[in-house]
């Protein structure tokens, strides 16, 4: 047996391999060597563990083909095999090739593949390059007809879910001391423009909605506070509603819809072009290099917006209130003014940030997810302006809460 493959194994007894103990039999077992190439195969019932050891490059493509198709024929019972790269000498294209097309084939029969990178992270970029991408086919399921079946397969898929929105956010937060070490792996470049789509482009149209909003307030407070002559507090109800909750979470909606879908059909587009890929295959981590810039825009850009349409909502509530009362615009004014206290306008502005941060994370994380064609992209710019609006009012109810319970 050649000095690179691993040894035979004993009857009834366990080998451990990257944490996981693997329970091999000898009428299960497979080993297929040759020269310096070995494709280890070991069934487990319908589980198996391939190990590819030795170099798997152009110079030794025949022996690395040959022993990839003796392993593939032994695991056509399996249902779920992992690929193990620790034993990985080296590995070029020809070899990623040959063990991406594996998988293909693997998956392409129903079995469930899982790449263990070990210590070849390079390697399991290389062969994730070459893999067909073809969108998600969901295994078929009997349509449940009980409510109850639907609300617990809901169910169930939630801490899935869970766990996929924690380990994303724990990925960006992981990358912000790696950009500032690393300034290069960040597109600081496209920053400017990040915030002239986001922002400058933006206001406009979230301009008009704080507009309209503040409208709205005036005359609802001068037809419900008019029938007890309180007609004068009008102006207070403007600045605590739409500063405190009503500017920061009307602007955050419009963002979510208006640039939230843009970030995410961008993303999106580059995920399903191969762009991702790419990036990866030239040592860049997408999380840092598209998430980072994207989400510090939104953070900076939505306090911005927010301001212009507290001042907007302030100019809605004078025209409603003076256009139906006896109002003068200067007691208007002057009301306003005294109404406008730090407290109310540093609660609606401090959490504006955190709305644009969910925002960004949510409409990122969403484009990354994609994976198909056209159809995926507009599945997922779909998801993220749905996720990124309910999480916009979470945010703002989550902070309302708190600083209710500071006194603010």
């Amino acid at each position: 047996m050649p000095r690179n493959c691993l040894t035979g194994f004993q009857g009834g007894t366990s080998t451990q391999h990257m944490g996981i103990i693997h329970d091999f039999k000898p009428p299960g077992d497979h080993e297929v060597c040759a020269m310096s190439v070995a494709v280890r195969a070991g069934p487990e019932g319908d589980r198996a563990s391939v190990v590819p050891t030795g170099p798997f490059d152009l110079a030794h493509a025949p022996t690395v083909a040959r022993a990839v198709e003796s392993a593939e024929a032994r695991l056509s019972r399996c249902r779920s095999v992992d690929v193990n790269l620790a034993q990985l000498d080296r590995i070029d294209g020809t070899g990623a090739v040959l063990l991406a097309r594996l998988l293909d084939r693997l998956d392409g029969g129903g079995c469930r593949t899982c790449v263990v990178e070990g210590h070849n992270p390079k390697a399991a970029r290389l062969i994730a390059l070459y893999r067909e991408r073809r969108a998600d086919r969901p295994a078929p399921q009997t349509p449940a007809t009980n409510p109850l079946a639907r609300i617990g397969a809901l169910a169930a898929q939630l801490p899935r879910k869970a766990y996929e929105t924690l380990h994303f956010i724990g990925r960006d937060a992981a990358a912000l001391p790696k950009a500032a070490a690393k300034p290069s792996s960040v597109d600081w470049r496209s920053l400017p423009r990040l915030i002239q789509e986001i922002g400058a482009d933006a206001l406009p149209v979230t301009s008009a909605a704080n507009l309209l909003v503040g409208v709205i307030i005036g005359f609802l407070g001068v037809s419900q506070l008019g029938r007890f002559g309180a007609v004068a507090y009008v102006p207070e109800l403007v600045v605590v509603a739409h500063f405190r909750e009503l500017g920061p979470l009307v602007t955050a909606i419009v963002v979510a819809g208006r640039s939230g879908a843009g970030l995410a059909s961008e993303i999106a587009t580059m995920k399903v072009s191969e762009e991702i890929d790419a990036l990866r295959s030239m040592g860049f981590d997408p999380v840092r290099w598209l998430v980072v810039p994207r989400c510090l825009a939104l953070a900076a850009t939505l306090p911005l917006l927010t301001w212009v349409g507290d001042a907007l909502a302030l100019i809605g509530g004078l025209g409603a209130t003076v256009f139906i009362t006896h109002t003068t615009a200067h007691a208007y004014i002057q009301a306003t003014m005294n109404a406008i206290t730090p407290d109310h306008l540093v609660a609606g502005l401090v959490k504006s940030p955190f709305l644009g941060l969910v925002i960004g994370l949510i409409a990122c994380g969403q484009g990354l997810l994609a994976q198909g064609g056209a159809a995926a992209v507009g599945a997922r710019t779909t998801t993220a302006v749905v996720l990124a609006i309910f999480g916009v009012i979470v945010i703002s109810a989550v902070f309302t809460f708190f600083l209710a319970l500071m006194g603010i």
